[in-house]
């Protein structure tokens, strides 16, 4: 959730630290810091409350041209956002920065009584154990790292300067990812690979227990147990254009508007239109396992959850001798659910590193069970922990509020479902019919995306000053709906909730009034005339609704009507769920707020 930087090299450690920290702001953050260091070991410590263009007021006033240092953005989770709470920690010659949660930090902070401590912070407490064991500069720094790291309970990625040691950092992460970039002349440290772009394309992924000691031209990585690591330098694979606004006044809006591209590079080599079929090396399983699968568990948090239960609907109507269970990761990690034999688990997260869905696939891998990664993040934990995986590659999400990760996640598992399917030999003929409307969906998306946009835009203008908002589906559009729903309330903070639309009468129906809005997702099939008579329901109640429909002659007198017209009607509620994110920022927008950063969220949710 917060940003970590770190340089060691020939150019300016200031700069590389702010530039870098502003690569991370999408992450969330609320407040943030430098410390650098000069050949001698003298520091400059700078942090400030708020955005980073505080710090740089500060920055202005303490410029120096030093060569090595640590930077921080902080997400609060002890202590109220300020500048007394904000990274680089430091303690005695100790600073720090760190991400993650110690959880045993009460404990650990009542045994260093002697330290005069200064934040509420976890991380003081992290910074000071350190420094007890360094003993201001007897031992060496990693040495002091590791034995205080040992006795931590909890999750961190770190980064560690001295002013006894300005010639190195040392870095370690368990449950918190941490890159290292590998460049000429000079090191880097980032907790987000897209920090290092524009300076090399080389790095080294931490695993979880490992320490490294960093200088500008050396990179020396050992376990905990002081075990020797042989460390794979790895390419990034995105570039800088794809972190840029590219003329967009916001990245959501760039990101919903990038899904034809996305979903085609999720499609790239993997379906094959012409003979109705799809293919996934990925997931590393045989035709045979294929074959046995009688349980499928989907496992996500936030959109991906819900891309999972759209994926469940699709998945379960072309495998009906497969099971799809969908959990909450945060949820399903504390029950003591028993998983069948014959089950595979799908692990799903955009970023690769939500703390709560990693911790599920631990326990589930050690039930025995086949895990296959829902991933975007390439060379994330999650990526790297699965038994298999698919990649979706759709590029960088900058904005907070996930778009195109959602509609690449649903395919990606529909495409796993039909690898299922085909495997047991279900007939061909009903799968072709997915797997044609899979190949047209891209284009259809585009068509969606070049004709809805101003109906949208005038339809946000007239509800932005609504507080309230439900949104109502069946079937497949349901899941969309909440989806739609998570959409509007995490950038325009309008109270957006979603509903079955046969739970209507069970409660829901009681909120129908003019404090509120209702959404309407209504794609042509089987339970379109009772979504139909749903609508009339919501009408006879003095109901605002906007309907989203595939359906030309679509008739009832609802206040605004949106026509996705493209040849796609399985999928058609990802086509509306393009509505339900344009919704939501041009909403955002009309109401002034933040479209990217939205208050209290995070990108990378790496604490539970």
């Amino acid at each position: 959730m917060c940003g970590i930087v770190g340089y060691i090299g020939e150019k300016n450690a200031q700069n590389f630290l702010i530039s870098g920290l502003k690569r991370l702001e999408y992450r969330g953050y609320d407040s943030a810091g430098i410390v650098t260091l000069d050949e001698k070991g003298k520091a400059t410590l700078l942090r400030a409350k708020g955005k980073i263009a505080n710090l740089e007021e500060k920055l202005a006033k303490a410029k120096r041209d030093d060569h090595i240092g640590i930077g921080h953005t902080r997400w609060a989770t002890h202590g109220e956002p300020s500048e007394t709470n904000a990274h680089p920690h430091k303690a005695g010659p100790i600073y720090l920065v760190h991400n993650g949660i110690i959880e045993n930090y009460k404990e650990l902070k009542a045994e260093l009584s002697d330290f005069e401590f200064q934040s509420e912070t976890d991380t003081e407490v992290l910074a000071a154990l350190i420094n007890s064991f360094y003993q201001d500069g007897k031992y060496p720094l990693a040495n002091a790292v590791v034995q205080a790291l040992k006795l931590v309970k909890g999750t961190y990625g770190i980064a560690v300067a001295s002013e006894f040691a300005p010639e190195e950092i040392v870095v370690a992460r368990s449950g918190s990812p941490l890159v290292i970039g590998v460049g000429h002349d000079e090191t880097l440290v980032a907790s987000d690979a897209s920090a290092l772009l524009g300076h090399t394309k080389r790095a080294i992924y931490l695993n979880d227990g490992e320490v490294a000691v960093i200088g500008k031209n050396s990179i020396e990585i050992k376990t905990l147990n002081a075990e020797p690591v042989s460390a794979k330098v790895e390419e990034i694979e995105t570039n800088l254009a794809a972190i840029q606004k590219g003329g967009y006044d916001h990245f959501l809006l760039k990101e919903i508007m990038e899904q034809p591209e996305s979903l085609t590079e999720t499609l790239r080599g993997r379906v094959n239109a012409k003979e109705g079929t799809v293919h996934l090396g990925g997931p590393r399983l045989s035709v045979e396992e294929l074959r046995k699968i009688r349980h499928l568990l989907i496992v996500g948090c936030g959109t991906a959850y819900h891309a999972g239960l759209l994926a469940s609907y699709y998945i379960e109507q072309f495998t009906p001798e497969v099971t799809v269970e969908v959990v909450i990761a945060s949820e399903y990690r504390y029950r003591s659910a028993y998983i069948p034999e014959d089950s595979v688990a799908l692990i799903v997260s955009q970023s690769g590193e939500t703390a709560d869905t990693l911790a599920c696939l631990r326990e589930i891998k050690k039930q025995g069970v086949r895990t296959v990664g829902i991933v975007n993040a390439i060379g994330s934990t999650i990526a790297r922990e699965v038994d298999g995986g698919t990649y979706v590659h759709v590029g960088p999400e900058i904005s907070v509020a996930s778009t195109k990760a959602f509609t690449s996640q649903v395919i990606a598992m529909v495409m796993f479902g039909l690898t299922i399917a085909q495997a047991k030999g279900v007939k061909g003929t009903m799968l072709r019919l997915y797997v044609e409307e899979i190949a047209r969906l891209p284009e259809a998306i585009r068509s969606v995306l070049e004709t809805v946009p101003k109906t949208v835009k005038r339809i946000a203008e007239k509800h932005a000053k609504y507080e309230h908002a439900i949104y109502l589906g069946r079937d497949t559009a349901y899941p969309a709906a909440m989806e739609g729903a998570l959409k509007l309330k995490e950038v325009s903070y309008v109270d957006a909730n979603a509903y079955a639309f046969g739970e209507l009468k069970h409660g829901p129906l009681a909120l129908i009034d003019d404090r509120f809005f209702e959404v309407v997702l209504l794609p042509k099939g089987v339970l379109y005339e009772k979504a139909v008579s749903n609508i009339e329901e919501v009408l006879a109640r003095g109901g605002h609704m906007v309907v989203v429909t595939n359906v030309t002659d679509f008739d009832l007198p609802v206040e605004d009507v949106i026509l996705i017209d493209a040849k796609v009607e399985k999928f058609a509620p990802l086509l509306m769920n393009l509505v339900s994110q344009l919704l939501a920022y041009y909403m955002t927008v009309c109401r002034g707020l933040n479209v990217d950063q939205p208050r209290n969220l995070a990108k990378s949710v790496t604490v539970e």
